[in-house]
């Protein structure tokens, strides 16, 4: 049976009057890909801040690499967050700082290596992501799907067990978003890392996917494969894969 890494028990977010989750469950698997998918304010990203205490819930327990982090204080979730990365949808690069500052800064923020540790440690996750030799670029130099790339090394940088993803490859023209995509399923099978994935782009998630979950109106109305989710999921899910030109 696969190791749950995370999982939501009767989880419940709103915003003021804004009911965002309603009770919902869900696990997901060490090793998996998982796509959370559905309409604009359905609360995927709610779903993914919650997963590392970003957000906390109003009822209900969230577990997280054995961590109950609905229960825990800020200081008491430092030690996960090493282990959780986000890639948020911007990339939220520092724009002072260069490349090499930048994946630098989680390094010497949790540990002290040596200079030339961090430099080889610096080039080793910029190969990872077919970025050699840009270390004293700054991101105002970069392209966009460099800006991702560089934001996944840093996202790399302390060797997570879980990476979570907000629109990787939302502001991303076809072709780079498409690497972006190769790029992500490389690293999950050369590093078996657990990811989860917000994303509107179906192309993205029929590449990386291993599972699919929807949410829909406060709770996840499906949870199986992508290609279930095409032809066998309930009528929100199908259409929302065939606006996105999968189809049975």
């Amino acid at each position: 049976m696969m190791e749950n890494v995370v999982l939501f028990d009767r989880v419940s977010k709103a915003f003021g009057a804004k009911e965002v989750l309603r009770g919902v469950d869900l696990s997901v698997g060490r090793g998996e890909t998982v796509a959370i998918l559905g309409a604009s304010g359905s609360g995927k990203t709610v779903s993914l801040k919650l997963v590392n205490g970003l957000l906390r819930p109003e009822a209900g327990r969230i577990e997280t690499l054995g961590y109950h982090v609905s229960d825990l204080t800020e200081r008491e979730l430092l030690p996960l967050r090493v282990k959780v990365s986000y890639l948020f949808q911007g990339g939220a690069l520092f724009d002072s700082m260069t490349v090499f500052e930048n994946i630098a800064f989680p390094i010497l923020e949790h540990t002290e290596p040596s200079s030339e540790a961090l430099r080889s440690r610096i080039a080793a996750l910029l190969g990872l992501v077919r970025l050699e030799g840009i270390e004293a670029l700054y991101p105002s130099e970069l392209s966009g799907g460099m800006r991702k790339r560089v934001a996944l090394a840093r996202a790399l940088a302390l060797e997570p067990e879980i990476i979570l993803y907000d629109e990787p490859t939302t502001g991303l023209d076809p072709v780079t978003g498409l690497a972006i995509a190769e790029l992500m399923r490389e690293l999950h099978s050369s590093l078996h890392v657990t990811s989860i994935v917000v994303t509107h782009d179906i192309p993205l998630v029929l590449r990386v996917a291993t599972r699919v979950v929807f949410l829909h109106e406060g709770r996840f109305v499906y949870s199986g494969t992508v290609k279930q989710a095409a032809t066998e999921s309930p009528e929100p899910v199908r259409r929302f894969f065939e606006a996105g030109g999968a189809h049975a």
